[in-house]
C-alpha cells in the first residue's frame, strides 16, 4: 500500500504537506489509495492519531476523500489540480473560443472614469479606518438592486464574484458540509468547493435554471447551502425564468435554514431582468460583479444579503484585505453614471451572435443551448474527440470537463469573438466534431 512514493513527516502538518507534494507532482495521481492509518503510522514511527490528524487536514483542504472501508484516496479532481488546467492549447492561426471573455470592443474606455476617481482621491485621500464603502457606489448599487426586485439589505464590496461567494460560504459552512451546485456549472466555483472542504451535491440545469426536483433532492440529502446563477449561467447560458423562480421559492421556503447564494452572472450583458430568489431563506446573499460588462480587471462586485451574513462577510474581510479600493469603487460608479457602455447595445450584440450560432447549428442538426450571455453549450458524445476535431478545423472550444461533476459531456463556445462570416465555417466544424466517428466494422 505504501507504493513508490515515500510519505514522510513526524507531525500531522508535515505528513499532510508530504502528501500534497506528491499530489502536486503527479506522484500520487487522482484516485490513488493512501495507506491505512496504522500502516502509515507504523512506517513513520508515529502515533496513529497523528496520521488521523494529517488525513483530516487533507480532507478539509479537499485533497483526499474517505469512503468508509474503502479507505482514503486522492480526490478525482484535487484542489492542487484545478479545472483551469483542463484547457486546450490553441495553436497559432486558430480562433480561441474557449475563454469566456467579453468582447474588448464592447468594453468602455476606462481613462475618463479613473481620472475622475483619481481627482477625488487627490482631494480626499483614503486613510486607514475610513468607511470601506464609497457613498456614490453604494447609492447606485442599492438602486439597481431595488429596481431588479432584490430585497433591501446591507451592502458590501468584494474583489469579484468568487471572492464574495467564498466569503459567504465560509461565514456559514464548515468542512464536511454539503452544498448544492449547478451541474454543469462555473468551474471556479466547483474548484472552490473542495478547497473549502465542502461536499458538492450536483443539481441539473435546463434553459430555465436549476431543476426544482433536483434542488429538492439535494436539500433532502443534507445540503446546507444552494449556489445558483440567475442569468447567463456559465457555461450553459441558462436564465431563471419567472415561473422557475416561483417553483424554486416554494422548494426553498420549506428549508428556511438553508443558505442561498445567487450570482447575477448576466449583469450588464443581458437585457431581461433577473428573477431573484433572495429573501426566501433566513440567510442569503446576492452577488453582482462588473467584470463581464466593464472588464475582468475591474475586480469589483456588489453584494447584499441578510444582516448576519453581511456582518460576517465584512468582519472577515477586515481581517484580510480590509476593503476593496475606493479608487476602483469610484471609477465603477463613474462608469455607471456616464452610461458607458450602452448596456442595451451590449446585450443586443451578444444576443445576435449567440442566437445566430444556435440557428446555424440547428440547421445542421446540432443541438445547442444558450438563453443569454457570452456562451453556447453544445452536448457532444465524446469531449476529447470534439475538442481535437475543432482544433484541427481551426477553432478552440472549452472542454466540458472544466464545468461538470456528473452531467453529460459537452463543449463551451464563447461567442464574443465571432463575426457573421464565422458562423457557417464554425457550425460546419461543430457538426463534424459531434458526428459519430466513421470507421471500418470488422465481423
Amino acid at each position: 500500500m505504501l507504493g513508490e512514493y515515500r510519505i514522510t513527516g513526524r507531525r500531522a502538518a508535515e505528513i499532510s504537506a508530504s502528501v500534497e507534494r506528491g499530489v502536486a507532482t503527479g506522484a500520487l495521481p487522482p484516485g490513488h489509495a493512501l495507506p491505512p492509518l496504522r500502516e502509515l503510522a507504523d512506517h513513520l514511527g508515529v502515533n496513529p492519531n497523528t496520521v488521523a490528524a494529517a488525513y483530516r487536514l487533507l480532507r478539509e483542504r479537499g485533497v483526499i476523500e474517505t469512503a468508509g472501508r474503502r479507505g482514503s484516496r486522492v480526490r478525482a479532481r484535487p484542489v492542487s489540480t484545478p479545472r483551469d488546467q483542463i484547457r486546450v492549447e490553441v495553436p497559432p492561426g486558430a480562433r480561441d473560443l474557449s475563454t469566456g471573455d467579453p468582447d474588448p470592443r464592447l468594453l468602455p474606455a476606462l481613462a475618463p472614469a479613473f481620472a475622475e476617481a483619481a481627482r477625488t482621491a487627490d482631494e480626499q485621500p483614503v486613510l486607514y479606518g475610513q468607511e470601506p464603502l464609497d457613498d456614490g457606489f453604494a447609492r447606485l448599487a442599492r438602486a439597481a438592486f431595488e429596481a431588479d426586485g432584490v430585497p433591501s439589505g446591507p451592502l458590501a464590496v468584494t474583489s469579484g464574484s468568487l471572492d464574495a461567494v467564498e466569503r459567504v460560504l465560509a461565514a456559514h459552512l464548515r468542512p464536511g458540509d454539503a452544498l448544492a451546485v449547478e451541474d454543469p456549472g462555473w468551474g471556479s466555483l466547483l474548484d472552490l468547493v473542495p478547497a473549502l472542504g465542502l461536499r458538492p451535491i450536483p443539481v441539473a440545469v435546463d434553459d430555465e435554471g436549476p431543476l426544482p426536483r433536483e434542488v429538492r433532492r439535494a436539500l433532502a440529502e443534507g445540503a446546507r447551502a444552494v449556489v445558483l446563477t440567475c442569468r447567463a449561467q456559465n457555461p450553459t447560458g441558462a436564465a431563471v425564468s419567472a415561473a422557475r423562480a416561483r417553483q424554486l421559492r416554494d422548494v426553498l421556503a420549506a428549508h428556511p435554514e438553508v443558505l442561498l447564494v445567487e450570482d447575477d452572472h448576466g449583469h450588464g450583458i443581458v437585457a431581461p431582468p433577473p428573477h431573484p430568489l433572495a429573501g426566501t431563506t433566513t440567510h442569503w446573499a446576492f452577488v453582482r460583479s462588473v467584470a463581464k460588462a466593464y472588464g475582468p480587471d475591474l475586480r469589483v462586485a456588489a453584494v447584499t444579503g441578510d444582516p448576519v451574513t453581511l456582518d460576517r462577510l465584512r468582519g472577515r474581510q477586515r481581517l484580510g484585505p480590509g476593503w476593496v479600493s475606493l479608487l476602483l469603487q469610484r471609477a465603477v460608479a463613474q462608469l455607471w453614471r456616464s452610461g458607458a457602455p450602452d448596456l442595451a447595445e451590449v446585450a443586443r450584440s451578444y444576443d445576435e451572435r449567440r442566437e445566430a450560432l444556435i440557428r446555424a447549428l440547428a440547421a445542421r442538426g446540432v443541438e445547442a443551448r444558450g438563453t443569454g450571455g457570452l456562451n453556447v453549450w453544445v452536448p457532444v458524445p465524446d469531449e476529447t474527440r470534439a475538442v481535437v476535431s475543432l482544433l484541427h478545423a481551426g477553432w478552440g472550444a472549452a472542454p466540458g470537463a472544466r464545468f461538470r461533476l456528473g452531467a453529460p459531456p459537452g463543449v463551451r463556445i464563447t461567442v464574443s469573438p465571432l463575426s457573421p462570416d464565422d458562423l457557417g465555417p464554425l457550425a460546419d466544424a461543430v457538426a463534424e466534431a459531434v458526428r459519430p466517428p466513421r470507421g471500418v466494422r470488422y465481423g
